[in-house]
């Protein structure tokens, strides 16, 4: 196949556009969706020092390639990376995010649930079952990458978070009866760290040939947890979908966003958790900082 743009070998098709590209085209198709993504958040502000989650897999290090290039000619923005060691076993070595970020030449923050909360994801998985080990790893993750944020004055928190994640997340929302939670999505957080999202327009695919040409990060691994929670299932039924319906994922994405800004006119019936600052409590901490408090029994707040 040969590059609609201007005739080399391509290295994508892209389905729901109808476009070959080659890597050149690739690469500037790309990066053209995350800085649309963010100046149109406002996302990057004079004097920030912006943390990338690091996991080490490919979303994750490709954010950080990509936010260092960009940034590179601006001196009143710092780029550093946190690593977080769920505790996971065989899941995925915890030293990759380090090496990778120290080929890019940024500053690595490390921590671990078992340092700061006394268990690992395994132990937790173990106490709370399998099928909620996903809630409770993303709500303690999320919970540490913030603390780690605070202790190093990180300004904002940038996640891997690609289309794909976006799209599965707003179709859990739809089958769990959360929709409040994409409407109210447009809240600000008022003490918890800013977190943004470049990649939020970027299929996962992509992501992963993008990070596949610059960063060397390994093949995605499935974690051992993935298959016995809601997330797989709503994955597999949206990859289904999708392929007879290419544009469903922008769809739904661009549902939530619809839903965030419309339900911003009603922002002032809702609070917000006093401990993180996330949006969508109606009174009193939210989910996540409960289920903390519950597990690790308010250690680290």
């Amino acid at each position: 196949m040969r590059c609609d743009k201007c005739g080399k070998e391509a290295v994508l098709f892209q389905e729901y556009s109808g476009q070959h590209l080659c890597q050149q085209h690739f690469v500037v198709d790309m990066e053209t969706k995350a800085k649309r993504a963010i100046r149109t958040h406002r996302w990057l502000s004079p004097g920030d020092h912006i943390a990338v989650g690091l996991s080490g897999d490919a979303a994750t290090s490709a954010l950080l390639f990509f936010l260092k290039r960009l940034t590179a000619q601006r001196r009143d923005i710092r780029i550093s990376a946190i690593a977080v060691d769920e505790g996971i076993a065989g899941f995925r070595d915890p030293m990759q995010a380090e090496r990778i970020a120290a080929s890019l030449e940024v500053t690595c923050i490390r921590g671990s649930f078992e340092e700061r909360y006394g268990h690992t994801m395994d132990e937790i998985g173990s106490g709370k079952g399998a099928a909620h080990a996903c809630e409770y790893c993303r709500g303690i993750r999320r919970h540490l990458l913030d603390r780690l944020a605070r202790d190093h004055g990180i300004t904002k928190l940038a996640v891997g978070t690609s289309l794909d994640d976006g799209a599965q997340e707003t179709l859990k929302a739809f089958f769990c009866g959360n929709v409040e939670r994409m409407i109210l999505s447009c809240l600000p957080i008022t003490s918890g760290i800013p977190v943004i999202q470049p990649f939020m327009d970027v299929p996962a695919t992509e992501t992963r040939l993008y990070a596949a040409l610059h960063t060397g990060a390994p093949a995605p691994a499935t974690c051992p947890y993935a298959a016995a929670g809601i997330d797989s299932d709503v994955h597999t039924v949206l990859d289904e979908f999708t392929v007879n319906h290419p544009g469903t994922k922008h769809a739904l994405v661009n549902l939530r966003e619809n839903l965030s800004r419309a339900g911003c006119t009603a922002a002032e019936a809702f609070s917000t958790c006093p401990r993180c600052g996330e949006p969508g409590t109606v009174s009193g901490e939210c989910r996540h900082c409960s289920m903390i408090d519950g597990f690790v029994r308010g250690s680290a707040r």
